[in-house]
């Protein structure tokens, strides 16, 4: 099990304090809640029972970004089980906002799509919106969750549709907030257009599909991002059928001289 678990732990800091050991923690809170003991009765070899109790708290704001982690290392059940576990810290907290609950819900669609569960999957994006619906001005969000606006909450709930294979569905929702997106947020917007041009290429839109992928790679230029990489390594192999058609010439044209690095490490015809 803690092979499974190992990859998704942070890494140490370049600067300052390194992190208490990741297993004998994990070990810790497993004996707590084992034994549903109080958190002081924990056993000496099991370190301090204060640092094992903080890290549970900071692992259950991280536990959404491990669920995405787990999600494209292509372990959605693991996804699923960190994100729930999140969820059940969120929900027991006092104060936890909508815009909180929206966004894990959101995650957990995530992981039901990639694992196929449909109905599961629509119910989470319910949730989703349900919470999201909720949310007042004023409410005391924390830092780290002000990026889950309108726009995202709509092209999350289409890469969750595209994830199912329904990109009828997916194709607008994602248009749609890509348009909305700021055009400084280089990150997100290439992101979302090859999940777009993902989509457009499924429903056999083969012109529009790489003529969003080709938009996209002046923002994928700009950052460095292993998930952006691997949306556009994924599109890239998408077209293997149809690597002679002009549109899919020219994409590859443009990819090479934006970002000949990409190609170089893609797979070849």
């Amino acid at each position: 099990m803690w092979g499974r678990i190992e990859p998704l732990m942070p890494a140490d800091p370049v600067r300052g304090r390194r992190w208490a050991d990741h297993r004998r923690t994990l070990e810790a809170i497993a004996w707590k809640y084992r034994t549903n003991s109080p958190w002081r009765d924990l056993p000496d070899e099991l370190g301090s029972f204060q640092t094992a109790h903080k890290r549970l708290i900071r692992w259950a704001v991280d536990g959404t970004c491990m669920s995405l982690q787990a999600t494209y290392q292509d372990k959605p059940g693991d996804a699923l089980a960190l994100v729930t576990a999140a969820q059940d810290q969120a929900r027991a907290a006092a104060g936890t906002t909508p815009r909180v609950l929206a966004m894990l819900a959101m995650r957990e669609a995530f992981a039901h799509a990639t694992l196929g569960n449909h109905g599961a999957t629509h119910t989470a994006i319910s949730e989703a919106h349900t919470h999201f619906g909720r949310i007042s001005t004023g409410d005391p969000d924390p830092a780290w969750v002000a990026y889950f606006d309108e726009p995202k909450l709509i092209v999350d709930t289409g890469i969750a549709h595209g994830r199912l294979g329904a990109a009828d569905l997916a194709e607008p929702l994602i248009a749609g907030a890509l348009r909305r997106e700021y055009a400084s947020n280089h990150r997100s917007r290439a992101f979302h257009a090859f999940w777009l041009a993902r989509t457009q290429l499924q429903r056999g839109k083969l012109d529009e599909a790489c003529h969003t992928a080709m938009d996209a790679l002046a923002p994928a230029a700009a950052v460095s991002s292993q998930r952006v990489a691997d949306h556009l390594r994924e599109f890239y192999e998408q077209l293997e059928p149809f690597r002679r058609e002009p549109a899919a010439v020219a994409f590859e044209s443009r990819l090479r001289e934006v970002l000949p690095r990409r190609v170089s490490a893609s797979p070849r015809p």
